[in-house]
């Protein structure tokens, strides 16, 4: 049997004290759990076995395994507990104990989201600014458009237009990513005052990205994506989209960490939108609280995505705001630290409410009044 296993959260719930303590918070966020489905799967991939679990009989459940898979399941268990702690940006401190907001800055003119207006300086300079009054912990600058389709971008053109954003987010204090996969433009963006990258290709397209960034410290965002070339989006086939989108952020993790990259600088993205159906962007979106087993903060990126006109009548990107919201509300449930968002206003104002009621929720039932 092969020790292939996975550690699914698949009860939900307010808090430790709906459930007289049995339960844990996953990832150090503000969500938590109550049963787990540990899954092996064989050689061929097929479940050979599912234990339905809760954190009491947890060590149990575990003991039952053969020994390789039992050693990566209790690694996956403490994974699932592991709190994270604050990413220093710059002068910023972002803690990891609460959703945050993540404020996409497009600076191409081919932009699906905002039609390239953000490319004009003082535009885009307009629209920084608002995302950090409205909340924005960290803004994510990309000068290379990766949706279905997209023309490529050549390495000078992209520095052209993204080291004049990262000078005037600079200037204003902002905590800032930038969303490239070429070394040469996150060199660029590093000197200039940027803290985070943000790799799209989990630092595989530009052989020399892994050594910058563990040569200059920064926090990195590993993404799945299916294509290591060109095209991110090729390459999409999956028996199973959840476990191989689990299996390849695992690797991705463990080759950063073995060329020098500290464990805790790392963050990791499941990628929804690419190289993915429908069906299999929905099924990631079911399972995000599973990805808490891999030990990174988790981001989610699903802001005006195609599926969501998939789902609602086909509006156009600037008409996805509800479903949006929706789906962060989906992430903050399943515990995700960072949302990467177009409509920053919005999705903060949905965070302090959803966080009211979270934090109402730990209330001590024991202090409640008989119903």
């Amino acid at each position: 049997m092969s020790d292939s296993v996975y550690l699914f959260p698949v009860t939900l719930v307010s808090g430790p004290q709906a459930v007289d303590g049995d339960a844990v918070r996953l990832g150090g966020s503000m969500a938590y759990a109550r049963e787990f489905a540990l899954v092996l799967r064989d050689a061929t991939g097929e479940v050979a076995e599912r234990i339905i679990t809760t954190p009491a009989r947890m060590e149990k459940a575990i003991a039952r395994l053969p020994d390789l898979a039992a050693r990566e399941a209790a690694r996956q268990w403490d994974n699932l507990r592991k709190v994270h702690g604050p990413l220093q940006l710059g002068n910023r401190t972002i803690r990891l104990d609460q959703p945050q907001v993540m404020g996409i800055l497009n600076v191409t003119p081919d932009s699906f989201s905002d039609g390239g207006k953000n490319i004009d300086p003082q535009a885009g300079r307009d629209a920084a600014a608002a995302m950090l009054e409205a909340g924005a912990a960290i803004i994510d600058i990309g000068g290379e458009s990766t949706r279905p389709g997209a023309a490529a971008t050549f390495e000078d053109e992209e520095i052209r237009r993204v080291i004049p954003a990262v000078e005037y987010c600079a200037r204003m204090g902002a905590a800032i990513s930038v969303d490239t996969r070429r070394a040469g433009v996150l060199e660029a963006a590093l000197a200039a005052g940027a803290h985070m990258a943000n790799d799209v290709s989990a630092l595989r397209y530009d052989p020399r990205s892994i050594a910058l960034v563990a040569a200059s410290g920064c926090p990195v965002v590993l993404m799945h994506a299916p294509g290591a070339g060109e095209d991110l989006h090729a390459g999409g086939h999956y028996r199973d989209v959840v476990c191989e989108v689990f299996d390849f952020l695992k690797l991705a993790r463990a080759r950063a960490i073995a060329a020098g990259i500290a464990e805790a600088r790392i963050i990791c993205d499941p990628g929804i939108g690419f190289g993915k159906s429908l069906s299999e962007n929905l099924a990631l979106l079911n399972a995000l609280p599973l990805f808490h087993a891999l030990g990174s903060p988790i981001l989610l990126g699903v802001s005006r995505k195609r599926l969501i006109g998939a789902l609602s009548g086909e509006e156009s990107a600037d008409a996805r705001l509800a479903g949006s919201i929706a789906l962060a509300v989906k992430g903050m449930e399943a515990g995700v630290h960072l949302l990467r968002v177009h409509d920053v206003a919005e999705t903060v104002q949905v965070r302090n409410v959803w966080r009211g009621l979270r934090d109402a929720a730990l209330t001590d039932f024991s202090q409640l009044p008989p119903l």
